[in-house]
């Protein structure tokens, strides 16, 4: 780590404690720590932190183990991390240290990472079951796998192993996907800053310029608010909006064209996720304020959609009908509405679902289905809405006047006790706000 950082230990200490309530006395949850990725070479990519070992500990060094033994008489938080080392920190930066992760980081006890082989079966051989997350990083499962066969070896000297092994993020993506108080004010944080961005982007295009010049807007006022981008951003002009994810960024806008750019801001791991189409030259044209006008009515009923005892799939299901009865109307598609999208037709132009949760990871944790039915939504939950529409050039039966256009309208949308509240309204979306804040 580069800076020694540590923000309100108490919430952290609060989600520990709920996490542990949930495993009872006698369990073992482990969390390693994300490790770092080679983009060539001696070169690191940027280091972020796994979200749910963050989540527990508000720690962002590599190399580093969390441990949650409820009940455990020597406490019951251990971390394992890397120690002090003056000449390594010249290179690399400071490091907390085992002091530093007791002082700042609310451990109760504290082990150099070197020790965990010495240490962590003997708190294994102590406990009736383990919650761990397998699948994520194959060589640390063989590293669990491996203390527990040493301990098994030991059995004839009365060495026990855990009888039971619990996939750790049922209980813990649960929890994420309720927002605490101070989850939302960093996610507020993340939607202000990217809610700028995308206004400095609107404000500077013009026909001419490349799409990696205004993806460089988005850079440049995120690292001017200490954020990084939250995912690789997004920036199609013309036929390129057409491309869900594409990311080259390095074709040349054009006058007559629309751009579609998708890009959030991360703040303490929590991101924003914002989608706005408008024109290079600032001035829709007729066959694209079409199209815009169907994106934006769906999005608006989609949004309508988001309150408390609605399910998961509502929003989805009212932009469906939106946007196919627009296709119908442009002429885009043939039939009745209702046909349409029994069938799924509308997939032709329209081929993703409405929106996903939104929190540390930008398409984050949480199930979607709860015993096979559509999840409800509750207060604090905090998801995106973003429907479009993508006709690419020669889409057969469609008029030429519609080719190339590429629309998606993008908004992060928290579940309050009344209704909901969308965080990021801030940035220009009707056909006059995005007109009038380009012309400057």
């Amino acid at each position: 780590m580069n800076e020694l950082r540590v923000t309100d230990q108490k919430e952290f200490a609060r989600r520990r404690k709920q996490l542990m309530r949930m495993m009872g006395k006698g369990a073992l949850a482990i969390l390693p720590a994300a490790t770092i990725k080679f983009r060539n070479r001696d070169a690191e990519y940027p280091y972020r932190q796994d979200s749910d070992f963050y989540y527990l500990t508000g720690f962002a060094e590599a190399d580093s183990v969390a441990v949650l033994a409820p009940g455990r008489e020597h406490g019951e938080y251990i971390l394992f991390s890397q120690e002090r080392d003056r000449t390594i920190e010249t290179w690399t930066g400071r490091r907390a240290g085992q002091d530093g992760a007791i002082e700042y980081f609310g451990a109760d006890d504290a082990f150099p990472i070197n020790d965990i082989d010495d240490v962590l079966p003997g708190l294994l051989e102590q406990c009736d079951r383990v919650y761990y997350t397998m699948g994520c990083d194959p060589d640390f499962d063989g590293r669990v796998l491996g203390w527990v066969n040493h301990i098994r070896q030991h059995a004839r000297g009365g060495a026990r192993t855990p009888g039971e092994f619990i996939a750790l993020e049922h209980h813990l993506h649960d929890m994420r996907l309720y927002k605490s108080r101070a989850e939302i004010k960093c996610m507020e944080r993340a939607a202000e800053v990217s809610v700028a961005a995308h206004k400095r982007a609107m404000r500077v295009c013009k026909p001419g310029m490349r799409e990696y010049e205004l993806e460089a807007e988005y850079l440049h006022e995120f690292r001017c608010n200490e954020m990084q981008p939250a995912y690789t951003t997004i920036v199609g002009g013309g036929g390129n909006a057409c491309v869900l994810h594409y990311t080259a960024n390095s074709a040349k806008l054009r006058d007559d064209d629309l751009v579609l750019i998708d890009a959030g801001g991360e703040c303490d791991h929590y991101a924003a996720d914002i989608t706005r189409t408008f024109p290079v030259n600032g001035r829709f044209s007729a066959a694209q304020r079409e199209v815009y006008e169907i994106v934006l009515a769906a999005q608006m009923a989609a949004i309508d959609q988001v309150r408390p005892g609605n399910c998961w799939n509502d929003p989805h299901r009212a932009a469906v009908r939106v946007l196919t009865e627009g296709m119908v109307e442009l002429g885009l598609l043939k039939g009745a509405v209702d046909a349409l999208i029994e069938d799924e037709s509308y997939r032709r132009f329209y081929m993703h679902r409405t929106g996903h949760w939104l929190g540390m990871d930008v398409h984050d944790v949480g199930d979607y289905k709860v015993g096979g039915a559509w999840r409800q939504l509750e207060p604090g939950m905090v998801l995106t809405v973003e429907p479009g529409l993508y006709i690419p050039a020669k889409s057969k039966g469609v008029r030429k006047r519609y080719w190339d256009i590429g629309i998606r309208i993008e908004d992060d949308v928290l579940v309050t006790k009344d209704g909901c509240k969308v965080l990021t309204d801030g940035a220009p979306k009707t056909v006059a706000d995005i007109e009038a804040w380009m012309a400057g």
